[in-house]
């Protein structure tokens, strides 16, 4: 907006009216391009307001905005919100006449002009002290008048401009500054949800695999009583949230057999997504894995090791689910009377309906609705969203911002492996977190332009950075051996706060149902997979450990838990790539170094960009390695050398950065100008 003076490029700010998105503890970085005409000084101040709860913000603050260096009219600041909810920002931009003074002054000065031609200048001068002395505190006051009295008194004109230039004068106008043609700015919004919206480490397991075998060898269908039994390893790995898939009766009518065929045998369990039989529906729970009550004593289990169980929402529906018998309307009835099934060419899902929400959406949107809130009401607090993508938009904002009107605290994970219109559009209207093209991007290329966009995109969409899923198995994995599998953990676990893993991923498994495909051979989807954990970890054929140390890193290194800043630093080999990462609040640094070759040890020298980092030109230091903590000094130029079957990365912990060289970190690197 252009006023008396001008205000352009705000950010955070979503073109189309959304929010912006931050979770409690987030650095939220706020820019702006600042303008006026002439030489005279601009400067910004941040606006900020918190909720009635908030310790920082329930009063309106204000925050002193620094320019870029190396672009004088971009100013920065940031904030930090301690508490969920909506978040009000502002800028305001304002000519500094103290500034224009001190700089006119300062020039004239070292051009050798003296005292009579200088003694309009100290005047002005001892007049804006004057003015800045208002309203200002007894000592404060008396300091300024001081700087007044310095001014207009004679002699050498370095000696009497000195102490308007002290640190602890300078400090104190800024804190109070003297502010003249103020330009109020748009007020702008930022939802802020719970942490675990961002920080947080998913592991997804079958409750019904977990039952083991029989005397026999014949796998067992799990309950929630042994997936309770599971849940302890998940959390001595370190995860923070279980994901099951849907834990609900399933139909009996078009039942995929194994590997997805048509053809089931008669012990055959069915795809879980197949939703819905004589036993119930979305609200309903498996028979075999027990009843409501059962699945509550889950979720205490759940509470006592700190996991948080995450469900499935597939809004999709069996041909014998009770929705199919009772609400025809909620599907696509065909010319011949018979209900359409979902496809997805050339794939068929003939156990499936789709629900049809142009049909009878108010319907719908209330049936929805209540399922959801039925398993709220049981404290479920987060739901991994099937396929959202093939749903309408604004059904999805209706829903997400009904059930935060009395539960803010749920987060919803978009499953949404689409194009970046929709996969961003369905995070700007409310998704928490949002599956991403991750899996597909293997070159260092790749993920540098990856990583960088979604620390680009962080405003809008926070990306769960999952390794696979039932769904997924990338050719990386079924053919870059045991080494592929803890490279691509180490990039996930360290390039996004929130990462997941599927249940299996540190087994190995990666064969794959037919050369070409990314679907598993005997896929879970459709059959029990119990696996032994224990006998695999004893014998060495495991990587939980490796998995476990991840979660360890990311828990005690803050800079892992930031998503907007990731640096990329040069290294002369395309299969090693180095990436940084900085907590401009307490200074943590981390620098992450990775061989891509499962195959091969790989050599690079790595240039670090120091300012980056946070360190002077020549700065020499110690980095700690915390996989193997091994101990190095490194400068701008390092050698490194990386052999997969020994370590297949670094992940340095650097010294802490001193907070006078922090701040400048957590501003927003803007290379291009958002008119």
């Amino acid at each position: 907006m252009t006023g008396r003076l001008g205000i352009d490029d705000v950010r955070p700010r979503i073109l189309d009216g959304n929010p912006a998105k931050a979770v409690v503890g987030e650095i939220v970085p706020v820019s702006a391009v600042v303008w006026r005409e002439g030489h005279d000084a601009i400067a910004a101040t941040l606006n900020v307001s918190g909720p009635e709860d908030s310790s920082v913000a329930a009063e309106p603050i204000q925050i002193h905005m620094r320019p870029t260096p190396d672009n004088q009219d971009q100013s920065n600041a940031f904030f930090v919100p301690d508490v969920p909810g909506d978040w009000t920002f502002r800028v305001d931009a304002w000519s500094d006449p103290m500034a224009t003074w001190r700089h006119a002054i300062t020039t004239k000065i070292e051009a050798g002009q003296g005292s009579d031609e200088l003694y309009n200048d100290f005047e002005h001068g001892a007049q804006l002290f004057e003015r800045a002395a208002e309203n200002l505190s007894k000592e404060d006051r008396t300091a300024l008048f001081d700087v007044a009295s310095s001014l207009r008194r004679g002699g050498d004109v370095r000696a009497r401009l000195a102490p308007a230039l002290t640190a602890s004068v300078t400090h104190l106008l800024e804190l109070n500054p003297l502010r003249e043609l103020v330009t109020m700015g748009e007020n702008l919004q930022v939802r802020v949800e719970r942490r675990a919206a961002l920080v947080n480490s998913w592991y997804e397991l079958f409750p019904r695999s977990t039952g083991g075998w029989d005397e026999s060898g014949t796998p067992v269908h799990g309950t929630f009583a042994t997936t309770a039994q599971a849940l302890e390893r998940v959390a001595k790995m370190g995860f923070d949230t279980v994901y099951f898939p849907p834990i609900h009766p399933i139909g009996e009518v078009n039942r995929k057999g194994r590997n997805n065929t048509l053809t089931p045998e008669p012990h055959d369990v069915g795809s879980p997504w197949a939703i819905g039989s004589k036993d119930g529906g979305h609200d309903a729970t498996h028979p075999r894995l027990g009843t409501i009550e059962d699945f509550q004593a889950l979720l205490a289990r759940a509470r006592e090791l700190n996991l948080e169980v995450a469900l499935d929402l597939a809004l999709q529906a069996a041909p014998d689910h009770p929705w199919a018998q009772e609400h025809r309307e909620f599907f696509t009835v065909l010319a011949d009377g018979t209900i359409a099934y979902a496809e997805n060419p050339p794939k068929k899902y003939q156990d499936i309906y789709p629900i049809n929400f142009d049909n009878d959406a108010p319907k719908i949107y209330e049936e929805v609705y209540r399922v959801v809130k039925f398993w709220v009401d049981l404290g479920v607090t987060t739901f991994r969203v099937d396929n959202p993508h093939t749903k309408p938009a604004n059904f999805w904002q209706w829903l997400i911002s009904a059930i935060h009107k009395s539960n803010p605290e749920v987060i919803f994970l978009a499953e949404a492996f689409t194009r970046p219109a929709r996969l961003y559009g369905l995070a700007k209207i409310g998704f928490s977190q949002s599956y991403t093209y991750f899996t597909w991007k293997v070159t260092k290329e790749e993920l540098t332009e990856f990583a960088t966009e979604i620390a680009r995109m962080a405003d809008i969409s926070r990306p769960n950075l999952f390794v696979n899923t039932p769904d997924i198995l990338h050719a990386s994995l079924q053919h870059g051996g045991r080494a592929m599998f803890a490279i691509r953990a180490a990039l996930a676990a360290t390039m996004s706060p929130v990462w997941g893993v599927y249940s299996g991923y540190e087994l190995f498994e990666h064969e794959a149902v037919k050369p070409g495909s990314e679907e598993y051979l005997d896929s879970e989807k459709y059959e029990l997979r119990p696996r032994d954990f224990e006998g695999a970890l004893e014998r060495g054929d495991s990587l939980e450990d490796y998995i476990a140390l991840l979660n360890q890193i990311r828990r005690a290194n803050p800079a892992l838990q930031q998503l907007r800043n990731i640096h990329f630093h040069d290294a002369d080999n395309d299969q090693i790539i180095a990436y940084s990462k900085v907590d401009a609040l307490t200074g943590n640094t981390v620098l992450v170094v990775v061989n891509l070759d499962p195959r091969s040890a790989r050599e690079a020298t790595v240039r670090l960009d120091l300012g980056a980092l946070g360190l002077e030109a020549g700065a020499q230091f110690e980095v700690r390695d915390a996989i193997t903590g091994s101990r190095y000094l490194w400068s701008e130029t390092n050698f490194v050398r990386l052999e997969p079957l020994r370590d297949v990365a670094h992940i340095f912990v650097l010294p802490e950065l001193p907070a006078s060289r922090r701040e400048r970190l957590a501003w927003r690197e803007i290379k291009t100008y958002r008119a």
